[in-house]
């Protein structure tokens, strides 16, 4: 698909999702859009799946009469070889087609009817239900739970809740999604378009969810340096699981997707992200839950680990996690009100011995007192596992306009003499009101890493013994000195162009008045 179709698709879908906009807000009508768009791409996976099973019969999924005993031995035979290479099923009445024909249907013949949210409540209800007791039934359990078709928001009556989800509906049956190309991600690059548009318009609410695609890519290409397949990924606070699909761009293989998000909506969104991207049902592993309080990776290691945490969050630093095998070790906890390096803490228990680690966070962790400083210390000092502090743009994520940094962490460095510095926080591109890293800039940050060299007023590779006399203080401006001198200032050169200007006006002042004179009018002056 070319880059202008795949804009037209998106500009599409952008469309129809304002269809439903109404009086909603952006994250609410983000739930109905990206799940009927989730629906129709089971749907469509699911025909060309049977289609494949039915040609040496000679027939098409929709050939399929239900009502027969005939039809009834074909659903079953397809359904046992679907649940397990799909993961789900779903009848041929069942799929998005029909459900868009039966909602926009004219036909007013006596019996029929175009109401369609019961049946459709029942539709979503079933895939669900098609993958209990499965291996795909953790993947699929309570997916369209966000989908509430009995919301007053649709509308006000039951008929005006219809017309709007049949004409939702009608828009996207009409759009042609191109999954017999199996090799274009043409809607999983769409679906990440439209979260991250939500995102945009989501206010605060939308950091939780989504990282910046300029900021995930720097993150993936960090995490994937020198390697071409990885045993595994893990973000543990995995918002929509764009970041770990990117980090999949970035590697001929990843031979597992691991992730945990606290929100249910959000955990929701993540699991239907990795289906749209042809990521297996058994291939990825998303849990929901508070990942510092109730990890569900426990015992696991892995070779990539990638995290955008909420900023400064609270958590409970409740003493009883000092027998943690997480936190233990350092002999504090971060403070209550302040979870970043909680969070590190957490990535760097679960980081494998060949792994890298790459977290976005708030600048004060580079330089904060407290509990904070001694486990940067214990990081750097005892287990000599900090790898490089990149400074980013302020105002490059949604919701906050804080400067941001992202940390690198290798249990085993190859430079364990040294920690790199890059200062890239004024290289970006402002647009509107919000800033973004453009190729060049992501290009710079990466390759800088890769090379490690030091370059005047962007980057330095420190010893660790300056980092020690710092006192473990890690903040950029300490090590990569970005002062400019002034100019030299000729105050001959000023004050001739005074005078000359001056002169200029005096000789202006009196044009102006010889025409005043001219007119017959008062001099303005």
């Amino acid at each position: 698909m070319s880059e202008n179709n795949k804009k037209q698709l998106e500009q599409q879908l952008w469309n129809i999702a304002n269809t439903l906009r109404g009086k909603m807000d952006a994250d609410e009508f983000r739930d109905y859009i990206l799940g009927f768009i989730f629906y129709k791409y089971l749907s469509e996976k699911m025909e060309l799946y049977a289609n494949k099973i039915l040609t040496e019969d000679g027939l098409t999924y929709h050939d399929i009469d239900e009502a027969t005993e005939e039809g009834q031995e074909y659903l079953e035979a397809i359904k046992e070889e679907a649940v397990h290479s799909l993961g789900y099923f779903l009848k041929p009445s069942e799929l998005f087609s029909e459900m868009a024909k039966k909602g926009n249907s004219d036909n007013k013949e006596e019996g029929t009817s175009n109401f369609i949210l019961d049946e459709l409540t029942q539709v979503l209800k079933h895939i669900e239900q098609s993958t209990m007791g499965t291996e795909s039934e953790d993947d699929f359990n309570k997916l369209f739970e966000d989908l509430d078709l009995t919301s007053t928001k649709l509308g006000r009556t039951e008929a005006a809740k219809n017309d709007l989800i049949a004409k939702v509906l009608g828009h996207l049956d009409k759009i042609d999604f191109k999954l017999q190309d199996t090799e274009a991600d043409v809607l999983g690059d769409a679906y990440e378009y439209l979260i991250g548009q939500f995102a945009s318009g989501a206010g605060k609410k939308a950091g939780e969810f989504y990282t910046p695609q300029e900021v995930s890519k720097v993150l993936a290409k960090l995490v994937t340096t020198g390697k071409t397949k990885l045993k595994s990924v893990y973000d543990p606070t995995c918002g929509s699981g764009s970041l770990l699909l990117r980090v999949a761009k970035e590697v001929q293989e990843v031979s597992k997707f691991f992730g945990q998000e606290l929100n249910r909506t959000t955990y929701n969104l993540a699991r239907m992200n990795m289906i749209l991207h042809d990521v297996h049902f058994q291939k990825f592993d998303i849990r929901q839950d508070d990942t510092l309080e109730h990890p569900q990776h426990l015992g696991q290691e892995f070779e990539a680990i990638v995290a955008n945490p909420p900023f400064s969050a609270n958590w409970s630093a409740n003493p009883l996690h000092m027998s943690d095998d997480r936190f233990s070790q350092y002999g504090k906890l971060a403070p209550s009100s302040k979870a970043d390096f909680a969070f590190v803490q957490h990535m760097v228990h679960h980081l494998a011995e060949n792994g890298t680690m790459a977290v976005v966070l708030p600048h004060g962790v580079l330089f904060r007192g407290g509990a904070e400083a001694h486990i940067r210390q214990y990081l750097i000092e005892d287990r000599n596992y900090l790898d490089a502090v990149i400074g980013l743009p302020a105002n490059i994520f949604y919701g906050t306009s804080i400067p941001t940094c992202i940390l690198v962490l290798k249990k085993c460095r190859e430079q364990a003499d040294n920690i790199l510095f890059i200062d890239a926080s004024q290289q970006y591109e402002k647009v509107k009101t919000q800033n973004y890293l453009r190729k060049d800039d992501i290009n710079d940050i990466i390759s800088t890493y890769r090379e490690r060299i030091s370059k005047d007023k962007y980057s330095y590779v420190a010893p660790l013994s300056e980092v020690k006399d710092n006192e473990f203080n890690l903040n950029i401006p300490r090590y990569v000195e970005t002062f400019s001198e002034e100019e030299a200032i000729d105050l001959l050169e000023i004050t001739t162009a005074l005078s000359e200007l001056e002169q200029e006006m005096h000789e202006a002042d009196i044009t102006i008045a010889r025409y005043c004179e001219e007119l017959g009018i008062a001099k303005p002056f």
